[in-house]
């Protein structure tokens, strides 16, 4: 038995050749959802870039101040200190951060930064409704007033619906929901910059690898 055990080790470590792929592919996921909420921020279009004439007349300020706005309000916003700095800052971070985390360069470095934003957005904007991202009063660990009351608005809305809407048409793609907007994909993204931090951005498809090899003994 114990060397049966041995063997499949062995096997598993084979793999250890391919463990590029795993920092390849956490940075290839969070690039994206990066870049499109720091896009959001500097009212940028996250696939066609801006309007360069138009953006830089006034250094994205119409954008940015919007988001300024949330960030700083305290009735309608999160009521932050500092809003139009921290907005400036978010953005930047974000859009650097999703360029720095495709080529590879100062992952280790830009990971905290970006940690750091979804630390806030954690605690400023998804703590107050849980965990889950979709109301599902399935889950009964993660189950609150506010999904069971997201639970009979869905409802409400699928029986509006079947009265006067093609169900079937509507639904063809998968079911309609609800969306509590808990810390789930924000506390997700965390934990997936947290191996960035510690392991860089891998081998070979990373210019921190060759800079390191080329430059560091």
């Amino acid at each position: 038995m114990i060397g049966i055990l041995n063997k499949s080790q062995d096997f598993l470590d084979k793999f250890r050749a391919l463990d590029f792929l795993g920092p390849l592919a956490l940075r290839l996921y969070l690039a994206p959802i990066f870049w499109s909420a720091g896009c959001a921020k500097l009212g940028i279009d996250p696939l066609f870039g801006p309007d360069l004439a138009t953006w830089f007349s006034n250094l994205g300020q119409a954008s940015v101040a919007d988001t300024a706005a949330w960030f700083g309000n305290p009735d309608w916003g999160l009521g932050l200190p500092f809003p139009d700095a921290l907005a400036w800052l978010a953005a930047g971070t974000e859009v650097i951060g999703a360029v720095l985390l495709v080529i590879g360069l100062g992952v280790r470095w830009i990971a905290p930064p970006l940690m750091f934003t979804m630390i806030i957005a954690i605690v400023a904007v998804h703590w107050q409704n849980g965990w889950l991202m979709v109301a599902d009063s399935s889950w009964p660990i993660f189950t609150t007033e506010r999904i069971e009351g997201a639970g009979e608005r869905l409802a409400a809305a699928k029986q509006i619906l079947e009265t006067n809407g093609n169900m079937d048409w509507l639904t063809a793609n998968g079911h309609f929901v609800v969306l509590n907007n808990g810390i789930e994909m924000a506390a997700t993204y965390l934990i997936m910059l947290l191996p960035l931090f510690f392991i860089g951005g891998g081998r070979y498809f990373s210019l921190d690898y060759w800079i390191k090899r080329g430059f560091r003994s």
